[in-house]
């Protein structure tokens, strides 16, 4: 396995992504996915040979603030620790910016899963968050 930053994006390896996680908004938008991609601070993908099989967004300034927007790994590579290089490798390059954010379905898995990389969910930390889709 081997990570590498990606900054020529080609849509289709990163649809496959997408298709694969079953994540509907973003295969059904593939103009949104495309901008999102090309305005990202930093992107990082996982490669099995020159298969793209994981990969990492971040958005932000990163200086006081980056928060991960996707991290997607192929179904079949998961439980792999695929997906803990890719966060660990992001944590590692913004390891001095001040706040490290994420958002995240919550159910007890991927719950442990942020856990156990030394994310905490934002009522412990006696805060609370917000969001609104379009």
């Amino acid at each position: 396995m081997k990570l590498k930053q990606i900054t020529n994006i080609n849509i289709n390896d990163i649809l496959n992504l997408y298709i694969d996680a079953n994540w509907k908004n973003y295969i059904n938008n593939m103009d949104m996915l495309t901008n999102a991609y090309n305005n990202s601070l930093y992107i990082l993908g996982a490669y099995d040979n020159n298969k793209l099989v994981g990969i990492i967004r971040v958005i932000g300034d990163g200086y006081s603030i980056i928060y991960i927007q996707d991290i997607i790994v192929l179904n079949k590579y998961q439980r792999k620790g695929i997906g803990t290089k890719l966060i660990q490798n992001v944590l590692e390059k913004y390891k001095n910016v001040y706040q490290k954010v994420l958002l995240t379905d919550n159910q007890p898995k991927t719950v442990n899963f942020y856990k156990s990389l030394g994310f905490y969910k934002s009522l412990d930390l006696n805060c609370t968050s917000f969001i609104k889709y379009n």
